[in-house]
């Protein structure tokens, strides 16, 4: 049993390999105990282990975030085992185009699941513990699909539209009960695996600082965690210097 005066938890929902893992990574940097989720725990091992090499404290969790029982669960589990959550940052993307023409009743449900329903569910129970704390912070990743429904991608921009309005009403709740609720509109390609292979022109661009690293994108979410009260930031857009917007 962890010890609350002294332990804090940092919940990110959706830990992949890029952006997700920088963030769980940081967090661990900053004393905090990273609790990581992806669908499949045995994925998250690699940056688990990475995590214990470096002397923090991180644990794997297998949660399906669009499950209200298994939401429910992962979050008492953690406050009950390992350390009140201090931070919770939810980053699952669900970024999948498709022609209004040809798009599905399941899939744009499917999507809207993965991306605003599961960050309703997820920022309630932990809002629900932080704010009989008086104190947390809530970051939601959103993306420029959030801003604007860009031709083929009405799914994602519905979803995301609807997790940047789910996060300015949170904010607005609970910001007078001392807790922080940011949104982070990340616009830009990612330096990742998926980005490496099926678009290289645009991969190319990462020695010229065109493309988004994950461990800066970490770092501005260390930076909303640790922003005083007087001066929150609610929105934060991050993008390459050279990206259009």
């Amino acid at each position: 049993m962890a010890d609350e005066n002294s332990k804090q938890a940092a919940l990110i929902i959706g830990a992949g390999d890029s952006t997700g893992g920088a963030i769980a990574r940081r967090f661990a940097r900053g004393g905090l105990i990273a609790c990581a989720t992806r669908r499949s725990a045995e994925k998250l091992q690699p940056l688990i282990d990475e995590i214990h090499a470096f002397g923090g404290q991180a644990y794997g969790f297998g949660s399906d975030a669009r499950k209200e029982d298994e939401v429910i669960k992962l979050v008492d589990d953690i406050e009950r085992d390992i350390a009140p959550i201090e931070v919770m940052v939810f980053n699952i993307g669900a970024n999948v185009p498709s022609s209004i023409l040809e798009e599905t009743a399941r899939k744009y449900f499917k999507i809207w699941e993965m991306a605003c329903f599961s960050g309703f569910l997820v920022g309630r129970e932990v809002a629900k513990r932080m704010v009989t704390r008086g104190h947390g912070t809530i970051i939601f990743t959103g993306a420029t699909a959030g801003l604007r429904g860009s031709a083929n991608f009405a799914a994602f921009a519905g979803a995301k539209h609807a997790l940047r309005a789910l996060a300015q009403s949170m904010a607005r709740e609970l910001g007078p009960k001392n807790i922080h609720v940011a949104h982070v509109v990340v616009d830009g390609a990612i330096d990742t695996a998926f980005i490496r292979d099926t678009f290289p022109e645009r991969y190319a661009l990462k020695d010229q600082h065109g493309i988004l690293n994950p461990d800066h994108i970490a770092e501005n979410y260390w930076h909303l965690h640790t922003q005083p009260r007087d001066a929150w930031t609610h929105e934060l857009d991050l993008r390459p210097w050279m990206e259009r917007w």
